[in-house]
């Protein structure tokens, strides 16, 4: 009779832990279904923003050139000093870059970590 009852106990507790397994996939894919889907909109508002952002910006450059070189009465100075000025722009960015680091992983970790 013990014996019965111990292996009743052990096939409730297989069916538990097999259960407790199932649901422990089942949240880790919906976890990681949840972390790539705020990835992936993120980029995708960040590329859409991006590249509304860089036309905007030629447009505006090409303008400025146009108008410096005007002032100058040479194009082609107008066009150095606009890419100076982004040449300039570029290595300040690459002298901070190590700066980016700890705010995308604040960010990042934010959606990884958050339980709801």
């Amino acid at each position: 009779m013990a014996f019965e009852e111990l292996k009743h106990d052990f096939s409730e507790i297989d069916k538990e832990v097999s259960a407790y397994v199932e649901h422990s996939l089942e949240y880790a894919k919906l976890k990681s279904f949840k972390i790539s889907m705020v990835l992936v909109t993120y980029f995708a508002k960040v590329v859409l923003v991006g590249v509304i952002t860089i036309l905007s910006l030629l447009f505006l450059s090409l303008a400025a050139s146009y108008v410096l070189g005007e002032a100058f009465n040479n194009q082609l100075y107008g066009y150095l000093v606009v890419g100076l000025v982004y040449l300039i722009l570029a290595l300040i960015g690459f002298a901070f870059r190590e700066r980016l680091n700890k705010p995308i992983l604040r960010m990042f970790s934010k959606y990884y970590f958050d339980e709801s």
